[in-house]
């Protein structure tokens, strides 16, 4: 973000701040895009931001068998073609380190998580309108990657998990998870760095919104934001309540929703075994290894007991668990 040019950044206003040009962008691409037949086998990867979504994102995009959004088609995610198409950015394979600070590293064309754009874009509509247009969407994005299966990662679509259970027949949702006092607290971590540095620099906090980026920042809103015990964000155990709450509602959907997948980030680092039989579940067909390396803090700050416990017992559960 901070790499942004002057023109770039007006640029991403031009394409992302306006209701109108987003919704214009889209009908575009969609008029000029024959729909194909789907086989709808897509992949989902839905769980609180530093679960370790981006990680399983740039392993499962390793396959090469999805299409996905990716750094190349910003700021006109809404028409991935057509900004192909007029676009004269140069492709920069480059990896460099996101902002986030967290040793991931990224090129314009690594996939990323631009989904929320649509979801914004189109918050109003009514269900069945909703649904259309966002087949139409996934439809659009898979048109001009020449795949035939879609794989987002968009963790707001953790509020989600019924409605785009909904919309495709065989699709995969996979729910990374995470011990959640390491969680809470690199949540916590990254919550103070970006509020910090947007102070330095305000198209930040403009591109976060932009993009529907609120799990962590200037333009932070809670999952849960009703009868919280701890409201204060800038303490861990606010955190560790949100964690609590938005795994515990995920996990009451576990039975009656076969599409969910909880994916344990420790076993994910740690278990060769599981991230094949991950591959199985979304139906990689040539297995392939891939490095996962678990992040791991000392943590000194004081918890509230009984949340504690109750998001260990959770997480425990979770744990249990086994691919379905």
């Amino acid at each position: 973000m901070s790499n942004y040019t002057w023109l770039e950044q007006k640029l991403h206003k031009f394409a992302l701040s306006s209701q109108f040009m987003r919704e214009v962008t889209f009908d575009l691409e969609s008029t000029n895009i024959s729909s194909s037949s789907e086989t709808e086998y897509h992949i989902f990867i839905a769980g609180m931001a530093r679960a370790g979504t981006t990680i399983l994102l740039n392993a499962l995009y390793q396959s090469n068998i999805f299409a996905s959004l990716s750094y190349s088609d910003m700021p006109f995610v809404l028409a991935p073609n057509l900004w192909a198409k007029i676009s004269v950015n140069k492709r920069d394979l480059d990896f460099k380190e996101r902002a986030h600070g967290d040793g991931i590293k990224v090129s314009t064309e690594s996939p990323e998580a631009f989904e929320e754009v649509f979801w914004k874009t189109f918050a109003d509509e009514n269900e069945e309108e909703l649904k259309e247009k966002f087949r139409i969407y996934v439809n659009n994005i898979m048109h001009k990657y020449k795949k035939n299966r879609y794989l987002s990662k968009n963790n707001q679509n953790i509020k989600r998990l019924e409605l785009i259970s909904s919309i495709f027949t065989h699709l995969k949702i996979l729910v990374p998870f995470r011990d959640p006092i390491q969680h809470s607290y690199s949540l916590l971590t990254q919550h103070k760095k970006f509020i910090e540095d947007s102070k330095n620099d305000n198209f930040i906090s403009k591109y976060m919104k932009w993009i529907g980026h609120t799990e962590f920042g200037p333009n932070y809103i809670p999952i849960h934001n009703q009868n919280l015990i701890f409201n204060n964000d800038l303490e861990i155990n606010h955190w560790i309540e949100q964690w609590y709450l938005t795994y515990k509602n995920a996990f009451q959907l576990l039975k009656n929703n076969h599409n969910l997948n909880f994916i344990c980030y420790e076993k994910l680092c740690s278990t060769k075994d599981y991230w094949f039989q991950i591959q199985k579940k979304v139906q990689i067909e040539e297995p392939y290894d891939f490095e996962f390396k678990e992040s791991k803090k000392d943590i000194s700050l004081n918890t509230d007991k009984e949340l504690r416990e109750k998001a260990l017992s959770l997480y425990s559960d979770l744990n249990s668990l086994n691919l379905k």
